[in-house]
């Protein structure tokens, strides 16, 4: 009997978008090579086509309603449990992120670190952000006049370019963390780390449709996103100059609200709350008081 070959063929990775809480191929069947920092091979992405934009804004919105409506206590717990089961594949992001950023081993496993830590904080805040921005206003009559924030819609988020995790971690968290629905457009060049998050997402409690991760031409996908007219919202920060004033004319066609491109020197610095109240809108109630009656009105 001859000796066993122990060599063998290794298995690669096949990377999906996510998109309903389904792993589709792109629509059109196109993928792009994937390289780390030296220009060596990692995979192939998918290259998502404008038909793949419009099938995760449908996604996004039918998701909605759900997630929109959940407590914001139950949101909380369930960002939480992402964050555990991304504790359980810290080794595979922080492989993924040292080839993505040219990084070191330990200096990738401090991103992931950071970009878990932050998750677990976006998920703190979903049951307190509206006691911070909501409250009481002091009107001339008898009346109670409080004012409660409310999420904006579907929103489409421009994942970083250079961060590829904790970046992508500090863009979208705060979107779904208000009780939006979102579609990530992944960084162009390193789409790994956010392909691999869409993995976690769907095993999670975070229902299907709640994020859609599509990777691909940044330009060529958010293009359509922008001027789509079921989308609310659009978070610039993986747009250049160019792109980001081009998007804006398209946005504005059904008054989206956008957030422009901020330079960031440090993606693991205290956020603050300016993400998550930038898709926020706020809805006030008159309520009358003493002796008029028990009935309110909105507005």
């Amino acid at each position: 009997m001859s000796e066993r070959n122990n060599e063998r063929l290794s298995v690669f990775k096949t990377y999906k978008l996510y998109v309903g809480g389904k792993f589709p191929r792109s629509e059109s069947g196109r993928v792009y090579e994937v390289t780390d920092s030296k220009g060596k091979w990692l995979a192939n992405a998918p290259q998502s086509s404008r038909k793949d934009a419009r099938d995760a804004v449908v996604a996004a919105r039918k998701a909605f309603g759900g997630w929109s409506g959940a407590t914001a206590y139950n949101r909380g717990q369930i960002l939480y449990r992402v964050a555990e089961m991304l504790e359980g594949r810290k080794a595979q992001f922080a492989r993924e992120v040292a080839d993505a950023e040219g990084l070191s081993k330990s200096r990738a496993a401090e991103q992931v670190d950071a970009a878990i830590d932050r998750w677990v904080w976006y998920a703190g805040w979903t049951d307190k952000i509206a006691q911070v921005v909501g409250g009481g206003n002091p009107v001339a009559g008898p009346y109670f006049n409080l004012s409660s924030p409310e999420p904006t819609g579907v929103v489409t988020v421009l994942a970083p370019q250079e961060s590829s995790f904790l970046g992508l971690v500090s863009v979208l968290a705060p979107v779904i963390a208000t009780g939006n629905t979102a579609i990530v457009v992944a960084s162009e060049k390193a789409p790994l780390p956010a392909l691999s998050l869409g993995e976690v997402l769907a095993t999670s409690d975070v229902p299907g449709g709640v994020v859609n991760v599509l990777s691909g031409r940044t330009a060529e996908i958010a293009t359509p996103l922008a001027a789509h007219q079921d989308v609310n919202a659009i978070d610039l920060a993986g747009a250049d100059d160019v792109l980001a004033k081009e998007l804006e004319i398209a946005a504005a066609d059904n008054l989206k609200r956008v957030l422009r491109p901020q330079p960031v020197d440090d993606w693991s610095a205290t956020p603050g709350t300016d993400r998550m109240t930038a898709f926020l809108e706020t809805k006030t109630v008159w309520h009358p008081t003493g002796s008029l009656g028990a009935s309110g009105s909105a507005y």
